[in-house]
């Protein structure tokens, strides 16, 4: 016979299909794994008959690429923004462009020591970089060299008379240039001293930026002397530019609001005061959340049916939600896992489905243009399922809740104790009360009883009158509805039990089992019913445990 089913994979609401996953190795880069990974997959396609197709449902690197491709847009325009900002207040080109020069070198000394020490570029370790940071350095140097020169009569200075001034200058700032960017470094020390969950998200970004800072010092401190000497102009003295008469302009308005304060300085201390408290009272009411959402461009759905639904209820009930969802012109494809596959890498209940739902280009989208407002949509579409609940999450997001938390959903509480009814009641208690809570959505409450079981309870008295044992009957009970290994069957180098259980028209119904022969000793069979009381009962659907504590999970998600 075949063996017992645990799960299923269904795909567009059209039938069951054969699904698998590529698991990435700890330490290895995802883009270059899933392009090897393609490589691979179109030499098997070669090999398969022309009616079998492998199609990717879930492809990293799309979020990958659109993720790397924000960062490099925000990259190229803050560093554009700088420039235009350097040249603009420092009034001269050449100088401008030297203090900006130093944030592609930087970055290339980030990159090197990021690949050096094995930091990946992703949105936290790129998207924390501060080109205002980078520059602090090359300003003070190039600022403090054009005032030097601009002091005294004009002249045309020597190419070693230049060098000597830049020298000068550069010397008298240096260590002002260096303690400042040294001090911005100790900020991020404490970063790179956590652990955990939050150490293998923000240590990157600490590292990143200590890397951009500490190349731009370097920089500071050896490249943009050089470099001042070798641009700048050797005419020295002052010529009053656009620059100037801006920021005489700002001193003009500037100094009256000085004086004012400095005359009032109690006021403006006492106003300073009461700001801050209420920045604290503000501060102390905002939400909060570990990491913002990020819109990974397809959605997850939790499909999870009333405790001891069949497999072939949950699998039917799966198709029905997939066409439902499948009839949204966004949707590009619908994938139903239900249960626990046959290598189990994401163990499920038979009653439990999770729906990765597959969406087209957001231009293409025709329903709505907000991605929330999609998953409401859906969610009220699949309404008309009745004694389902559905939940709408991201496929990387339920995952990276599942591993810090071991729940899928944003927030989970969790009420540990020894008795598993206190527990499902008090889980109960706490799922009203999360009802009530204004931005969370339904609570999903783990169910750890009310899974029917067929319970077998022996009457001794009865066994003992046809000299039966308990060991004897559970041993029959065992081999015609669970099976026993009676023997080996060899097929070439692999070896097989040979296991014998009833037929499958005889393990339908309690009625099977109650009707059951147990042989006696005298020769003869007697029906399990005769000496057992064969019923249904409803048992503990699952025990859960936490540092060997039992555990009971409320999780929810945020609105």
């Amino acid at each position: 016979g075949s063996a017992v089913r645990y799960g299923a994979m269904t795909r567009n609401g059209d039938g069951e299909v054969v699904g698998g996953i590529v698991m990435m190795l700890k330490g290895f880069n995802s883009a270059d794994v899933v392009s090897r990974v393609k490589e691979r997959m179109a030499t098997i396609k070669k090999a398969l008959p022309p009616d079998i197709e492998i199609e990717p449902y879930i492809d990293r690197t799309n979020l990958v690429d659109r993720a790397i491709k924000t960062v490099e847009t925000n990259l190229i325009e803050g560093a554009l923004i700088v420039i235009f900002v350097l040249v603009v207040f420092l009034g001269n080109l050449r100088a401008g462009l030297i203090v900006a020069s130093a944030i592609p070198l930087s970055l290339l000394f980030a990159f090197g020591m990021m690949h050096v020490f094995g930091v990946s570029a992703n949105l936290m370790s790129l998207g924390a970089i501060d080109f205002g940071l980078i520059v602090d350095g090359a300003v003070i140097i190039v600022e403090a060299t054009m005032h030097h020169l601009g002091i005294g009569k004009e002249r045309k200075l020597t190419q070693n008379q230049l060098d000597e001034e830049v020298y000068q200058s550069a010397s008298r700032i240096r260590s002002s240039a260096a303690f400042g960017e040294i001090i911005i470094l100790i900020v991020y020390i404490p970063i790179l001293t956590l652990v955990g969950i939050e150490g293998k998200m923000f240590r990157p970004m600490a590292q990143t930026v200590g890397f951009a800072i500490i190349g731009a010092l370097i920089l500071s401190l050896t490249y943009i002397p050089m470099m001042c000497a070798l641009v700048l102009p050797k005419k020295t003295g002052h010529t009053r530019n656009f620059s100037d008469r801006m920021m005489a302009f700002f001193q003009r308005k500037y100094a009256p609001v000085l004086e004012f304060a400095l005359r009032t300085k109690y006021v403006i201390v006492c106003v300073s005061v009461a700001l801050l408290l209420v920045s604290i009272l503000v501060f102390s009411r905002m939400g909060g959340e570990f990491l913002p959402q990020l819109e990974e461009g397809d959605f997850a759905f939790h499909c999870i049916l009333p405790q001891g639904a069949s497999l072939s209820q949950s699998i039917e009930t799966s198709l029905h939600a997939e066409r439902i969802i499948k009839s949204f012109p966004e949707v590009k494809q619908v994938i139903g896992k239900t249960g626990s596959a046959e290598i189990p890498t994401d163990p499920m209940p038979p009653e439990a489905s999770d729906l990765i739902i597959v969406l087209r280009d957001k231009k293409d989208w025709t329903t709505t243009d907000d991605y929330s407002e999609l998953a409401e949509r859906m969610l009220e579409k699949l309404s008309v399922i009745p004694g389902v609940f559905f939940e709408a999450n991201q496929p990387i997001q339920m995952r990276f809740n599942e591993l810090m938390t071991g729940v899928r959903q944003d927030v989970a509480v969790k009420i540990f104790g020894e008795d598993i009814q206190k527990l499902a009641s008090l889980s109960a208690e706490v799922g009203k009360v999360i009802q009530s809570v204004e931005g969370a959505t339904n609570p999903q409450i783990e169910q750890t009883e009310g899974l029917p079981q067929i319970t077998i309870e022996y009457n001794r008295t009865q066994m003992a009158a046809y000299g039966l044992a308990i060991a004897d009957v559970n041993r029959v009970v065992t081999a015609g509805f669970a099976g026993t290994a009676t023997g080996v069957v060899f097929e070439n180098e692999r070896k097989f039990d040979l296991v014998v259980r009833l037929d499958s028209a005889f393990r339908t119904s309690i009625e099977d089992v109650a009707d059951l022969t147990i042989p006696i000793k005298d020769g003869n069979q007697v029906p399990l019913s005769q000496v057992a009381k064969v019923s249904f009962r409803e048992g503990p659907a699952q025990i859960s445990r936490e540092d060997a504590k039992r555990r009971v999970v409320i999780g929810f998600n945020v609105r």
